[in-house]
């Protein structure tokens, strides 16, 4: 049960009643939610300040009559206008026992939603190089993507979770060629790795197992041949090293899509070229020099461009180099047009810091190669700095000279690393304080929330010991006397229940996986301070030995508590475990 989706419909009826004239599109952007001020109601809409303009009345007239209809409404005790022609409703407490009676009929899904009609969204996220196991740095962004993949198919979405393998540039040379030498090390030559090739340890078992399949066989053959060799290999094991890496947080995805099949006589790019040119998208031309600092891609002659300013990009952008070879962007708009060939027309790309300045280009490409039909959003996760007590924090560095994802999970666990990297925005910068989530405190945020789940258990075993009478199962607590939660801080905390659907739904929307982080803590912190109000005051405690059927209706709201807690860690991909040591 959604009381904010309840309200919002019964809203935009009331708006169209009273005003018959108002179009769909208007009632669409009447928004109810909570007040800013808690002590101002339960609920606030801005449906007068919506349609007063178009209707050509004061925002305060149209918020009167708004009231006068609602008088009528038997969930609501009062409701009054606010401010310029905001309206303040305050709800019957009946409606909160829905809320409750609807979180135990529910369970799992109290909060899922239809609100993706089931539609398919492509989400790439982490498409690192595959040249190296996952560092500190793919992380944040990996967490991210995973989440709002957990988010989206939550809320009615048919999700496609993908990683792009850059395993077409220069880059996976260098790759095989570092290989080679730990090949040759395998064999028992001393070996010095140069600048410019990847130096760590995590090449030395692929050039074991070389040798164990080719002897000294590779340094026989010519050595393109043998390149050749070793980079499929070597792609092979990378590939198996990342998804291993990020396994340990609990990451998979559904497609791997190498960009080597982009390329090549008959590939993705040759052909999307053929149909740009086709559709007018594409012209030789020269650019200008753009301002600043010239980009090392920008070349002063006449190239094939792309009409990328037609589709909101600022500036056109250069497919063919000047040696024949493809831009990157050439494969990017042929990646994004095969995506859009598969069926999907929303599209999420999760990006890191420094890439910024691809935001309008994948926009400007979406929008191209499916004729406006489909949309793009880019997320970019900002960097990740690691402290300990504050301090910068240099961890092992097994991989050469970076902080992998591994030695983060074996530091802090995969519950705080995903929780904590959640628990923030993604485009703001953050501190990853090592000594602080791992602290069994309130200042740690994981923490402050699987303690409220272990507490909801350990008031079940604190009723079960002193109420043995009394039947805990979930058919028994389906009876409760939910009636019996009247108190207003019992009430507080069943309002903090109801948002988890509006919560998710907006989440959903925003693609802010965050706002699901920031709930639970919310959540927890109400569960808390419930709990500690109780230790001062017996009569709100949750086991109440006089009183067993209220007791039965507050366990009943605990375990709400808890079913909520763990429908929002299921989406951040965190553990609700039923004690902490």
């Amino acid at each position: 049960m959604d009381v904010f989706a309840l309200f919002s419909a019964r809203v935009a009826n009331a708006m169209h009643v009273l005003y018959p004239e108002i179009g769909a599109d208007l009632l669409a952007r009447i928004v109810v939610e909570p007040p800013r001020d808690a002590s101002h109601g339960d609920l606030s809409t801005n449906a007068a300040m919506v349609v007063a303009k178009p209707l050509g009345k004061n925002p305060r007239d149209v918020a009167t009559a708004l009231v006068e209809h609602f008088k009528h409404d038997s969930d609501v005790t009062s409701v009054e206008v606010a401010g310029p022609g905001f309206i303040n409703f305050r709800l019957h407490a009946p409606i909160w026992h829905q809320v409750l009676r609807a979180i135990g009929e529910q369970g799992a899904d109290y909060g899922r939603s239809t609100l993706g009609g089931g539609s398919a969204v492509n989400i790439e996220y982490v498409s690192a190089n595959p040249t190296g196991p996952m560092h500190v740095g793919h992380t944040r962004g990996a967490v991210f993507g995973d989440t709002l993949s957990s988010l989206m198919a939550y809320s009615g979405f048919e999700v496609t979770r993908e990683y792009y393998i850059n395993d077409a540039g220069s880059q996976i040379d260098t790759l095989a060629r570092s290989t080679m030498l730990r090949y040759r090390e395998a064999l028992g030559e001393a070996i010095e790795i140069p600048t410019g090739l990847y130096p760590g340890d995590y090449l030395v078992p692929v050039g074991e197992a070389l040798k164990t399949e080719f002897g000294d066989a590779l340094l026989a053959k010519p050595e393109a041949e043998a390149l050749a060799i070793v980079r499929e290999r070597v792609l092979v094991a990378m590939l198996e090293l990342i998804k291993s890496d990020l396994a340990l947080l609990g990451i998979h995805h559904d497609v791997f899509f190498s960009e080597r099949q982009l390329h090549g006589p008959g590939g993705d790019i040759e052909l999307t070229l053929a149909w740009l040119r086709e559709m007018g998208m594409i012209y030789e031309g020269s650019l200008e020099p753009p301002k600043g600092k010239t980009p090392e891609d920008w070349e002063d002659r006449e190239q094939t461009l792309f009409r990328a300013t037609d589709y909101g990009d600022d500036t056109d952008r250069a497919l063919i180099k000047s040696d024949g070879s493809y831009t990157y962007f050439a494969a990017d708009i042929a990646y994004h047009r095969n995506k859009f060939l598969r069926g999907f027309t929303h599209m999420i790309n999760v990006l890191g810091a420094d890439h910024s300045g691809y935001v309008k280009r994948l926009q400007a490409a979406t929008k191209a190669v499916s004729l406006n039909a489909a949309d793009m959003d880019v997320r970019i996760c900002q960097l990740v700095r690691l402290l300990k007590n504050g301090e910068p924090f240099k961890m092992s560095k097994r991989s050469g000279d970076l902080v992998t994802l591994a030695d983060v999970v074996e530091e802090v666990g995969a519950d705080a690393t995903r929780f904590m990297l959640m628990y923030r925005r993604n485009d703001a910068s953050m501190d990853f304080d090592f000594a602080l989530v791992k602290e069994q405190t309130k200042d740690n945020p994981v923490f402050y929330v699987q303690y409220a789940h272990a507490r909801a258990y350990s008031i079940f075993k604190t009723a079960a010991r002193d109420l043995p009478e009394l039947d805990l199962s979930a058919a028994a607590l389906a009876g409760a006397e939910i009636e019996r939660i009247v108190t207003p801080e019992e009430l507080d905390l069943v309002r903090v229940l109801a948002a988890w659907p509006r919560t998710v739904s907006a989440a959903a929307i925003a693609h802010e996986p965050h706002r699901i982080a920031f709930y639970v803590h919310e959540l927890a912190a109400a569960f808390h301070s419930f709990w500690a109000k109780g230790k001062d005051d017996t009569n709100l405690r949750f086991v109440n030995h006089d009183d067993p059927k209220l007791t039965f209706a507050r366990l009943a709201l605990v375990d709400a508590v808890r079913q909520v807690i763990v429908n929002g860690l299921g989406i951040l991909g965190v553990s609700a475990p039923t004690e902490l040591s």
